[in-house]
């Protein structure tokens, strides 16, 4: 692991107490270059880290707080009129930024939500024609209430195979809980988060894991795990490319992370569930009998044979 990596790690680790491997999935997901969706009940912390890790990296960073209420210009922007000369000229919304923290996303309107199709996907925006670049490095940081929680909607299967990741954070345990409280005593930790890495320098970790190498033993492994969501008769829908090449990219960020130029299955076998699971749908007797997409996402991986 490099030094910076593990600055990184315990930068991150001073906002949210006892869950390293949350942490080491929201590294995993930035230094791939995607986008994390942190899906939790009010409270655990999902907000907290998320300006965590835009702290720790020393770029541009805006947080848009969704309703029910917020337009797509509200987040993209749009043509303001000049009384003066009477032209038109284009003024960037919050979206123009590094890091993009979008709170209680699914708690906006669908229109809304699908303001960030484009930008999540092509890293641009389009409006009245025109086409804007989003600034390099740029990566969307979500989070969730769940669906069932009064005033949401949904994210639609589009929007959710977007995100590389999907998380749960979860309570914290009572020892963590108790330092926890203790750490704010005297204010807010993720104030004093430092700021470990530069823009460009989170580029280069991106490049490094995209160098990190991928043997076509464990590729035919990952696709076999893939294939398997499509045959698999608890689901109507398996995954998608996309997702086969979501696993792959989040597979070498996580092998560097660890320190390996190279990806083993047990790479692939870690992140399965989190980069997989969002992007299936259940069939109808799995979903009211009780199974979860994570469950059986677990067991296709557990039935699939590991390359030696």
């Amino acid at each position: 692991m490099s030094p910076l990596i593990s600055r990184l790690r315990e930068a991150l680790g001073r906002v949210l107490e006892g869950k390293d491997d949350v942490v080491d999935a929201v590294l995993i997901g930035v230094l791939a270059g995607g986008h994390v969706l942190l899906e939790d009940v009010p409270g655990v912390g999902k907000t907290t880290l998320a300006k965590g890790v835009a702290r720790a990296f020393d770029v541009a960073f805006a947080r848009v707080q969704f309703t029910p209420d917020l337009l797509p210009s509200d987040i993209l922007g749009g043509e303001v009129l000049n009384p003066r000369e009477g032209t038109l000229s284009f003024q960037r919304g919050p979206i123009f930024a590094n890091v993009l923290l979008a709170d209680e996303v699914n708690r906006a309107s669908p229109r809304t939500q699908s303001a960030l199709l484009e930008a999540m996907n092509e890293a641009q925006v389009t409006v009245g024609g025109v086409t804007h670049p989003l600034p390099s490095p740029f990566f969307v940081l979500a989070t969730q209430n769940p669906v069932d929680s009064s005033g949401t909607f949904p994210l639609p299967e589009a929007q959710l195979d977007r995100f590389l990741l999907r998380l749960a954070v979860g309570y914290p345990s009572p020892d963590a809980e108790l330092r926890m409280l203790r750490a704010h005593r005297a204010g807010q930790p993720v104030d004093d988060v430092p700021r470990v890495a530069s823009g460009a320098e989170l580029v280069a970790l991106q490049t490094a894991a995209r160098e990190v190498t991928v043997s076509d033993d464990v590729s035919r492994y990952l696709l076999a795990i893939v294939s398997a969501t499509r045959r698999a008769p608890e689901l109507e829908l398996g995954v998608s490319p996309r997702g086969a090449l979501a696993l792959s990219r989040a597979a070498q960020a996580r092998a560097l992370v660890a320190g390996r130029g190279f990806v083993s299955p047990d790479d692939v076998q870690a992140l399965a569930v989190p980069v997989l699971a969002h992007r299936v749908r259940l069939a109808d007797d799995a979903r009211y009998g009780g199974k979860t997409a994570e469950a059986l996402v677990r067991a296709l991986v557990d039935a699939t044979r590991v390359p030696t």
